[in-house]
């Protein structure tokens, strides 16, 4: 139960807070693998999205320092929360890997699993285990070389399989900045020379969520991860943590000394990858994001990049590439105010210079009323 004296925290200081520990109130002097490591991974379902993650909460950030911490396999790509691909620290693959298994046998079972009946998954686990030990394959590869042993089954359903029995790494160049390749995958014994730690802490992991999203109720704990049952985790290290309550009532669990801004405290305009940390946290997003703007946000199993304007998403924003001009173009939920145009302006024109170092830049905002 929630207790009755415990402070309530509004929605603008849920915000406040959020953008502290996400590097958002201000761009930090961090390598980027420290920044990684601080926000527990970054989601990576796109390749680029979390350079542009990173350009928005690192001063000075440079592509090339990611890409390199990706090609020297100090960082990787590899599903693990939400049984979602994400780019995290090497250190941090192997705990949260582990962690999260549950999480991908879970969604296999409710999907490719159902049609996988009577096959033998621990052998379809260690053959796929020694094929991508000779070499990284795709998973269209994998599926057909899984389907000769098992003709009755459909090739993506037994990489599939693969992938949520084993701890598959996605590697370069997919992922590196301004380059491409296939998405080819090997476990991270071949790529890391190490398995996932085989007894993750669980209270660990989420004392480091709290410090770059709390404070954070147990169902926004289990949806950051997609894990369920973890109010007996939280009851565990609830010693070490302080609550609050916020404005519904809902317990709130925080680090002692994690930081609570004024609720006043300016707020930076910021652009966002489509898929970003901030929005996909929370069971409850009202402290970053109003219910109704969300719906302009989340387009069926996408998302659109998004625009964060006085701490909150008020809009959508993407990039047109023609011969010789990239334009970068905003679709606000709102009119804009005339003291956040200049501030929008300024953010583009950072975003530009990255990621259109060769060509014109152009920005341009659609009217509210036609957005």
């Amino acid at each position: 139960m929630t207790p009755t004296g415990a402070p309530v925290l509004t929605v603008r200081a849920l915000n406040r807070a959020l953008l502290e520990r996400q590097l958002l109130l201000r761009r930090a002097a961090l390598p980027a693998l420290d920044a990684v490591e601080h926000l527990v991974g970054l989601q990576a379902q796109s390749p680029m999205d979390p350079y542009y993650a990173l350009a928005a909460r690192l001063d000075g950030f440079d592509p090339e320092e990611l890409s390199g911490l990706l090609a020297s396999r100090a960082a990787v790509r590899i599903a693990v929360m939400r049984s979602t691909l994400h780019l995290v620290g090497a250190r941090d693959c192997l705990t949260l890997r582990a962690l999260c298994q549950p999480v991908q046998e879970r969604s296999f079972r409710g999907n490719q699993g159902k049609r996988l009946t009577g096959v033998d998954l621990s052998r379809v686990a260690a053959l796929a285990r020694d094929l991508v030990a000779e070499r990284p394959y795709t998973f269209h590869e994998l599926g057909q070389a899984l389907a000769r042993e098992w003709p009755g089954s459909a090739p993506q359903d037994l990489a599939m399989a693969a992938r949520a029995l084993l701890p598959l790494v996605q590697v370069p160049p997919r992922g590196l900045w301004g380059r491409g390749g296939p998405a080819a995958h090997t476990t991270t014994a071949a790529w890391l020379g190490q398995e996932p730690d085989p007894r993750p802490d669980a209270g660990a992991v989420l004392r480091r969520y709290l410090a770059a999203f709390g404070p954070a109720s147990v169902k926004d704990m289990q949806k950051w991860c997609g894990l369920t049952g973890l109010r007996t985790v939280v009851d565990g290290i609830r010693p070490g943590l302080r609550t609050f309550r916020d404005e519904n009532g809902t317990e709130l669990f925080d680090l002692p000394d994690a930081p609570l801004p004024d609720p006043d405290t300016d707020a930076p305009v910021r652009f966002l990858p489509e898929f970003d940390n901030i929005a996909l946290s929370y069971a409850d997003r009202a402290r970053v994001v109003d219910p109704a703007s969300w719906r302009r946000v989340r387009r069926v199993n996408r998302a659109a990049p998004t625009v964060v304007l006085d701490g909150f998403i008020r809009g959508v924003w993407r990039l047109d590439r023609a011969p010789g001009t990239t334009t970068l173009t905003v679709e606000p939920f709102e009119r804009i105010r005339a003291a956040d145009r200049a501030a929008l302006e300024d953010e583009a024109a950072r975003l530009l210079a990255m990621a259109a170092q060769d060509t014109a830049h152009d920005v341009r905002v659609v009217p509210a009323a036609a957005a």
